[in-house]
C-alpha cells in the first residue's frame, strides 16, 4: 500500500508540469480543424497539434520536424553498435507476460519501444508507421538533453560553474528578476521567477512568450523572461518553467558561440557514434527550443540513455565533469519521498532516473540494473495518470523480471 501510495504521489507531481510542455508544442504557431479522415502526407497536418486526431498525432509525430521548422544534429560515419542480447523470456512467444506486453504496446498507443541491458538489445518494438530507420519527437525529453549540454559546457570551459549568474552569459538579462539567479537554479527551475504554466489558462506564460513581439536583435526568449516578476528569493521555489529550459539554451548559445544543433552533433552525437542525423525544433527567431522536441531513432535516443548510464564517457574519456550524473540525477529538489527533481531529469525512489516528455515520451535509466528503456508513444491525452501508472507498472515488471533472470543465473 505504501509503494502504491508513493506512486500516486510522483504521478501526481509530474503530471501538471509535464502537461504545460503541451502548450510549447501547440503555440508554435496555429492552423485550421483539418477533416481528413486518412492523412499519409505530413505537408498536409495543420499546425496546431492540440487540434490533431488521434490518426494525425501518430503521423505527426513520426514526422514532427516536417510540420514544423527544424534543424538538423548532424551524425558522423562511426556506429556505436548495439549488439543483440538474449531475449527476456517472459515477454516471448508463450511466455508468462506475452499478453502482458502486448496490451501495454497496444493500450498506451506505443510506436516503439527498445529495451537495452549492459548495452545489448534485449527487447525491441516498432509500431504506428516507425521503423527503425525513422524519427520520432521527444517532447520534454529534451530537456535532459539541454541539461546534460550544460555539463559538456562546463567540461569544455564555456561555462565556469553552475554557481555562476545567469546575467554573466546573458547581460540583457541584467536589471530583471535574473539578476542574482544562477545556473544551478535553472537547471533545478528553483529562480524564484513567477511563471505560470497552466496551459488551459489563456493569459499562461506560454501563450504570453509566443504571443509576445520579437524584439530586434535580442534573443525571443530573453525578451521575455526578463520581463517578468519575482515571487520567491532565489533557491527557495520550485516551479517547472519550460522558459527557463529555453534560457538554458540561450545561455549555452551565448557561451559556446554555437547553436545546439551544431554543439550537440560535435560533442554528443558524432563522437558517440549516433546512427541516425537527428533534428531539433525552432523557435520564432530560428533557434532551437531547447525545452521541447529533439526527434531522433529509437535507437539513438538508447544510445543517449546508455551514454548517461555510463556517466558521459566516450572514447574513455569523460566529456562532463567528474560526478556531473551524479548531481544531475541526484534529487535536488525532494519532491516526493525517495525522488523529485534533479538537473532537468525526474528522480524516482532514489535508485531510478527518467527524462520525460508528453503523450508517452520516456527514457528510464536503471543503473542498479544497468537498464535503459526507451518509449515512444502517441497517447491519446497529453497527460493521464492512469497512463503514467500503467508505464511504472510496466517498468517494474521489466525489473522483476531481471531480477528473476539474475536469482535463477547469476552468470546473466
Amino acid at each position: 500500500m505504501l509503494k502504491n501510495k508513493q506512486n500516486q504521489i510522483m504521478i501526481n507531481f509530474i503530471t501538471l508540469p509535464i502537461l504545460s510542455i503541451f502548450c510549447l508544442v501547440i503555440m508554435l504557431t496555429s492552423g485550421s480543424v483539418s477533416l481528413a479522415q486518412k492523412i499519409t502526407n505530413p505537408d498536409s497536418l495543420q499546425k496546431n497539434t492540440f487540434l490533431w486526431n488521434q490518426e494525425e498525432r501518430e503521423l505527426g509525430f513520426l514526422y514532427f520536424d516536417k510540420v514544423f521548422n527544424a534543424r538538423e544534429v548532424p551524425n558522423g560515419s562511426k556506429v556505436h553498435k548495439l549488439l543483440p542480447g538474449k531475449s527476456i523470456v517472459a515477454f516471448g512467444k508463450g511466455g508468462d507476460r506475452e499478453k502482458e506486453l502486448k496490451d501495454f504496446l497496444t493500450n498506451q498507443k506505443v510506436a516503439g519501444l527498445l529495451i537495452l541491458q549492459d548495452g545489448k538489445i534485449r527487447l525491441e518494438h516498432y509500431a504506428l508507421g516507425l521503423s527503425d530507420s525513422g524519427r520520432w519527437t521527444s517532447h520534454s525529453v529534451a530537456k535532459s538533453v539541454t541539461s546534460t549540454l550544460v555539463g559538456v559546457a562546463l567540461k569544455d570551459g564555456y561555462i565556469k560553474t553552475v554557481d555562476d549568474n545567469v546575467t554573466d552569459y546573458l547581460p540583457g538579462l541584467k536589471g530583471s528578476a535574473y539578476d542574482k539567479v544562477t545556473i544551478h537554479q535553472l537547471l533545478t527551475m528553483t529562480s524564484g521567477v513567477r511563471w505560470n504554466e497552466n496551459y488551459a489558462d489563456p493569459e499562461n506564460d506560454l501563450a504570453g512568450f509566443y504571443n509576445s513581439a520579437l524584439e530586434p536583435g535580442i534573443d525571443e526568449t530573453v525578451s521575455y523572461m526578463r520581463k517578468l516578476p519575482a515571487e520567491a528569493d532565489p533557491g527557495k521555489k520550485w516551479v517547472y518553467k519550460t522558459g527557463e529550459t529555453h534560457l538554458l539554451g540561450a545561455l549555452l548559445r551565448a557561451a559556446t558561440g554555437q547553436t545546439l544543433s551544431g554543439y550537440l552533433s560535435k560533442k554528443i552525437w558524432i563522437p558517440y557514434g549516433m546512427e541516425q542525423k537527428a533534428s531539433w525544433i525552432l523557435g520564432r527567431s530560428d533557434e532551437e527550443l531547447a525545452g521541447c522536441c529533439l526527434q531522433a531513432k529509437l535507437r539513438d535516443f538508447a544510445r543517449f540513455g546508455q551514454f548517461v548510464l555510463d556517466g558521459g564517457r566516450i572514447n574513455d574519456e569523460y566529456i562532463v565533469p567528474d560526478n556531473w550524473f551524479k548531481e544531475a540525477t541526484h534529487a535536488q529538489v525532494p519532491l516526493w519521498p525517495g525522488g523529485g527533481y534533479g538537473y532537468q531529469w525526474w528522480i524516482f525512489n532514489g535508485n531510478t532516473f527518467e527524462a520525460l516528455g508528453i503523450f508517452g515520451q520516456v527514457i528510464h535509466i536503471d543503473p542498479a540494473r544497468r537498464l535503459v528503456i526507451v518509449i515512444n508513444s502517441a497517447w491519446p491525452e497529453a497527460e493521464s495518470n492512469e497512463r503514467h501508472a500503467a508505464v511504472a507498472g510496466f517498468l517494474n515488471i521489466v525489473a522483476k523480471e531481471i531480477d528473476k533472470e539474475k536469482t535463477k543465473s547469476p552468470d546473466q
